[in-house]
């Protein structure tokens, strides 16, 4: 059986030092995929976006600088209040977020607890895995077999030989 914990929450989309936006957000923790959280932005609107990164970059970014490149997260002050950056970085563009460490902490200590830190490996199902990987689309298997009965020219020999 398979654990998802989710937790919605706001956060805040800076545009300057002065001026920023709330958005709506979800983060969400799969143990089927233990090793990953998933934020998506902007819930209940047309056009959601969704970002998937390592748990342990969040767990890390809660107490100190984590990340490099497209995620970067760091707990910081503004305004006198404790809040979580994160830097989020595509070819799409960039954005800056902010938000309460109390909400994500929780979150992440129930991320914790339905699968601890050492233990992902035994939540991953590899034969799952590997079947999702080996398994033809709908359809395909039929097609590959036609393809095959129509290129097959009943010799040993390859057809351009």
């Amino acid at each position: 059986m398979h654990t998802v914990v989710e937790r919605e929450l706001e956060m805040h989309l800076v545009l300057s030092p002065e001026r920023s936006v709330a958005v709506p957000a979800r983060l969400a923790y799969r143990s089927a995929d233990p090793f990953a959280v998933h934020i998506t932005f902007h819930i209940g609107s047309d056009c959601p976006v969704n970002w998937t990164f390592a748990r342990e970059l969040l767990v890390e970014g809660v107490f100190r600088p984590s990340g490099h490149g497209d995620v970067r997260i760091w707990p910081t002050k503004t305004d006198g209040r404790s809040v979580i950056c994160m830097a989020l970085s595509s070819p799409d563009g960039t954005a800056l977020l902010e938000a309460s460490p109390h909400p994500v902490a929780a979150w992440l200590e129930r991320t914790l607890r339905a699968v601890p830190p050492g233990t992902e490996l035994d939540h991953l199902s590899m034969d799952e895995r590997l079947d999702e990987l080996l398994a033809p689309a709908a359809g395909e298997g039929a097609r590959d077999e036609r393809r095959t009965r129509e290129t097959w020219h009943g010799s040993d020999e390859p057809p351009d030989a």
